[in-house]
């Protein structure tokens, strides 16, 4: 048996790859984050799958099931919103079933920073304007931030930012970023991007935090900033220049 993380993609159920539902139509248990994952996809499953939302679980009580599946030579779709490869807790599962010599692979999935971008209609990468985006989250209760990767030091980049899980922190944001971006910085905030209550601020730096807060949101919203958010004049791009030789591979 296998156990596959797969990626649901960002919220959407028809964003889901087609490896991913494939994947889980043919996986006799599912593991799915009940709290994050769109219920249709859970019809992608078999009719007599064993469904177990993890929401509710820990870590232990996750690995116990997928054990389980290995001693009966199930199969395990393990669901996962966004991207596994992006603050989904994935690395410790895998290094559980490492111990346990139980096999896994990763069915990559769309994952919320895209999303975002696509809501925004824009490229997070622009010529001449910005060349990096850093993904990233700040400090809270739970789990600290390394040393070395905390807003303000990363903000000094001036590179886009984009943020998760920092919609209830963003006046920390906002404070931590104006010395580097300016106040007059573009911001945007997608939350339940994709989905159909899809929500999109637009604004800066000096008043996001407004609209955030009488927007309500505290949860899962990501927070992008940088000036390739409001670029308009800029170079196009080497790709398809007509200056370009397309015969120097």
């Amino acid at each position: 048996m296998t156990v596959y993380f797969i990626g649901a993609g960002p919220g959407a159920a028809d964003l889901i790859t087609v490896r991913g539902a494939r994947t889980l139509a043919a996986a006799p248990v599912c593991l799915y984050a009940g709290s994050l994952v769109p219920r249709e996809l859970l019809a992608e499953c078999p009719a007599d799958a064993r469904l177990v939302d993890t929401s509710q679980l820990n870590l232990d009580e996750i690995v116990a099931e997928c054990v389980r599946a290995h001693g009966a030579g199930q199969d395990v779709a393990r669901l996962h919103s966004g991207d596994p490869s992006l603050f989904s807790a994935v690395a410790e599962q895998m290094r559980r079933l490492d111990a346990a010599g139980i096999p896994y692979e990763v069915v990559p999935g769309v994952p919320a920073f895209a999303a975002a971008a696509a809501a925004l209609k824009r490229e997070l990468t622009v010529p001449t304007v910005g060349q990096t985006v850093i993904l990233t989250r700040i400090a809270q209760q739970a789990t600290p931030m390394p040393p070395g990767e905390d807003l303000a030091t990363l903000g000094r980049s001036r590179a886009l930012l984009v943020l998760h899980l920092a919609t209830r922190y963003v006046d920390r944001v906002v404070d931590e970023l104006l010395p580097h971006y300016g106040a007059e910085c573009p911001v945007a905030v997608v939350a339940m991007a994709s989905r159909p209550d899809e929500l999109v601020l637009r604004g800066t730096l000096a008043d996001i935090a407004g609209q955030v807060k009488e927007a309500g949101l505290v949860r899962t919203a990501v927070i992008v900033v940088g000036r390739t958010l409001g670029a308009e004049q800029f170079r196009d791009s080497h790709l398809y220049s007509p200056e370009r030789d397309r015969h120097v591979c």
